[in-house]
């Protein structure tokens, strides 16, 4: 039978982060300290902890050791005021190749310079808390690339954006822009610093690139904006970021749920490392849409985010479900659950465990659980599962 157990961790202070925010949002003492991520899984960069003292294990990572199980994911509440850096995230291939190549080049497991911190994947969605979500994902048909570029030559962006256009015109487009705009090439970090100078000027004609520009003015980040989707969230409303989707977001509070891993390619907005070659070796250059991930009713108080509905998401073996009132759940795997309001009680036939805004629980085998209570709740389970058994 599942046992729950209560786990937490602090808050990851990235200077992107919100003041105080995840503090806030939990109804605790906020401080001015930037609060961006608060991580609730086993990944060895900060495994969340058990805050019962008769707990077998100390942390998440310990109880993989012990019981011989695995967690197929990282869940994160993620705070942010500023932009994050211009990313992607390598597949499960990728990522085996890449961890192995740069152990065997000696370069340590925590080094800045490091790209890939585990051998595992990173696919991710994230749902928004709060309305106004922003965020910058994949990239968007190239003629709409075009026509924003003929708009900036007629609003006086210098020469420079031409060579843009010139640019989105030749076979494979889109690798061929962003290979140019991240070279570091003269001619394309000028196009950097005068679309900084255009959209400060006009930040209500150009509100992303000036969002950017603010932070990072000059940045080639700036440029590449220009090739992606701009998407903004209301509460409830998912995205999906398979591998090889370039990202960025901009501002705003979600849930975000995703493989167990650290792995980023930075191309810009950042003062992390950068690794374009890396980086233009894992993104995909298909133009569409922004991918979002449409909840599918479950019960009437539980909707689940499930990446496996999708073709770019067929082999992830994570999901994430919402309640919002009572239900009874037969859980495939264990499970991190996270109340973000309101009040739960989760209860398996031995063991119960009362959860308020911004507690979380390690519920630490399959099973049926009962949850009880009203607000949300957040799930983090693998997909075997039958959610709403009776």
């Amino acid at each position: 039978m599942p046992g729950v157990t209560l786990i937490s961790n602090e808050p990851r202070d990235y200077d992107w982060g919100t003041p105080g925010g995840i503090s806030r949002l939990f109804g605790r003492p906020a401080t001015a300290t930037p609060e961006a991520e608060l991580w609730l899984g086993s990944h060895p960069g900060s495994p969340s902890r058990s805050v019962q003292p008769d707990a077998p294990w100390q942390d998440l990572q310990q109880w993989e050791e012990q019981s011989g199980q695995r967690l197929p994911y990282l869940l994160k509440v993620l705070s942010a005021a500023a932009p994050l850096s211009l990313q992607a995230h390598p597949d499960e291939e990728q990522a085996r190749h890449g961890y192995a190549r740069e152990d065997a080049s000696g370069l340590p497991r925590t080094h800045p310079r490091r790209n890939y911190r585990d051998p595992f994947a990173k696919p991710e969605l994230i749902v928004a808390l709060s309305d106004g979500f922003q965020a910058l994902c994949g990239f968007r048909d190239v003629s709409e690339t075009i026509a924003a570029v003929d708009l900036l030559t007629a609003w006086g962006c210098g020469p420079e954006v031409l060579t843009l256009r010139n640019t989105l015109a030749q076979a494979d487009p889109l690798r061929c822009a962003l290979g140019w705009l991240l070279s570091g090439d003269g001619e394309a970090h000028r196009l950097a610093q005068d679309l900084t100078r255009l959209s400060l000027a006009n930040p209500g004609l150009l509100p992303v690139l000036a969002r950017l520009a603010q932070t990072y003015p000059g940045d080639p980040g700036v440029a590449v904006a220009l090739l992606l989707n701009h998407v903004v969230l209301r509460a409830g409303e998912a995205l999906w970021l398979p591998a090889g989707n370039v990202h960025a977001y901009l501002h705003g509070t979600g849930v975000e749920l995703m493989g167990p891993s650290d792995n980023v390619l930075r191309g810009g907005l950042t003062r992390k490392h950068i690794d374009v070659a890396e980086l233009q070796r894992v993104v995909s250059f298909d133009p569409a849409p922004a991918s979002r991930l449409i909840p599918e009713r479950l019960s009437p108080d539980v909707v689940t985010y499930r990446p496996s509905s999708l073709e770019s998401g067929a082999d992830v073996g994570f999901q994430l479900l919402s309640a919002t009132g009572s239900a009874t759940l037969a859980l495939g795997s264990p499970t991190v659950a996270l109340c973000v309001s309101g009040s739960f009680r989760l209860a398996s036939a031995t063991a119960a465990t009362e959860l308020s805004v911004g507690d979380a629980a390690l519920v630490d085998s399959p099973g049926r659980i009962l949850v009880e209570g009203s607000g949300q709740l957040f799930l983090a389970v693998g997909d075997a599962m039958d959610p709403t058994g009776p």
